[in-house]
């Protein structure tokens, strides 16, 4: 009998819960293809104590995590530095354990350099999603770029990403246009609108919603909570609906974000607190929510296919390609409370409107994977210039 081929062990390293859920249909044409074996490694949040219930709500969602490695909770700049540098050793003896012929990360994030890093210096091919995109200002942008240099194989969501990632130096043949993983089947996923209405206790024909969703950009505490209440004030001045404010990440100055919301949630008012929601509930909410207020890239990204009307505050996202949906305004009160109303006043667009959207994109992703050939060729990274 004709030997069997051995599959290829495609290991994705996921650091947080919203780049997790953001790859969902790709994980699932990657586990669901016949010739890959998908590999799963959880670091970074996922690792630490006090955020147990991202790596629980990975296996309620029926997924198998094969290795995990610590990540510090020093939330200084030196400490995630330090903790980067030893989840990169982590990693790497991960993917020798594993035997790991690809490594796939996405985005911009600590944890997926410090995978792209382990995985290329190990001799393992790097493939990397949303290389090309830009977030103007943030160190993340860096590090997106420092990923795709480290990369063998990039999947883009726009032309324009791969554009730039072609201005960078990079082999066309190895660039790809895919579309957001996160798109993929976001209209199916998303809780009813009657689920939605009755976990966030709002009547079905109550009052409308606003969805506040505010990450830190900077590590100074006091000043990220000066800014979260500043949007809260906009908001509140400008919005007679209900206004319910998701937790920020754990990046640097989260913890003067958090303050604040909770402050503003304690008085039980207009005001309604969620730690966390199921990506299934956050999609549900950004399609039926008058619109989305702060700064994070669902907004820029996934929003649009939903035609939610979407305010973008301050440089988190600045110079990210974005559709009609999108409007943006800088830190300062009256701007903030004249840019809400214009929001409010917004039409929502049409999902195809959305520059992210191509349909399809984990099983694209999935294919190109399985049939890449793996070589010294693919291995060897040479510059254009």
């Amino acid at each position: 009998m004709p030997r069997k081929a051995k599959r290829r062990r495609v290991c994705f390293v996921t650091g947080t819960r919203a780049e997790f859920g953001l790859m969902q249909s790709t994980l699932r044409a990657l586990r669901d293809h016949h010739a890959i074996e998908l590999q799963l490694i959880a670091t970074g949040l996922h690792a630490q104590p006090s955020h147990r219930a991202m790596r629980d709500e990975i296996g309620r969602a029926g997924w198998k995590i094969d290795a995990m490695v610590p990540w510090d909770e020093d939330a200084r700049p030196i400490g995630i530095a330090r903790a980067m540098g030893l989840a990169t050793a982590g990693l790497a003896d991960a993917f020798g354990r594993l035997q790991s012929d690809v490594v796939l990360v996405v985005g911009d994030r600590v944890e997926a350099f410090a995978a792209a890093s382990a995985a290329h210096v190990s001799g393992r091919v790097v493939a990397h999603l949303h290389g090309g995109d830009r977030a103007m200002g943030q160190v993340d942008d860096a590090l997106r770029h420092a990923i795709s240099k480290l990369a063998h194989v990039h999947f883009c969501a726009t032309r324009e990403s791969r554009d730039r990632l072609f201005q960078m130096g990079e082999d066309r043949e190895r660039i790809r246009v895919v579309g957001a993983p996160g798109i993929d089947g976001i209209r199916r996923d998303a809780l009813s609108s009657r689920r939605v209405r009755e976990a966030i206790e709002l009547d079905l024909n109550e009052d409308d919603f606003a969805v506040l969703l505010l990450h830190p950009t900077n590590h100074d505490d006091p000043l990220e909570a000066t800014r979260a209440r500043m949007l809260l004030d906009a908001t509140r001045a400008s919005f007679n609906g209900h206004i319910i404010a998701l937790m920020p990440n754990s990046d640097p100055g989260s913890m003067g974000i958090r303050r604040v919301l909770k402050a503003a949630a304690a008085r039980r008012g207009q005001i309604r607190l969620l730690d966390h929601a199921e990506r299934p509930m956050f999609l549900g909410m950004m399609r039926d929510c008058t619109t989305l207020i702060g700064n994070s890239s669902s907004g820029v990204i996934e929003a649009g296919s939903f035609g939610t009307p979407v305010l973008d505050v301050g440089p988190r996202q600045q110079g990210r390609e974005r559709g009609p949906n999108v409007r943006h305004v800088e830190w300062n009160l009256p701007a903030l409370c004249a840019a809400i109303r214009k929001t409010l006043r917004q039409r929502r667009t049409r999902p195809a409107d959305n520059p992210y959207e191509r349909g399809g994109a984990g099983r694209r992703i999935a294919a190109a994977l399985a049939m890449m050939k793996i070589d010294a060729d693919l291995r060897r990274k040479v510059i254009r210039y």
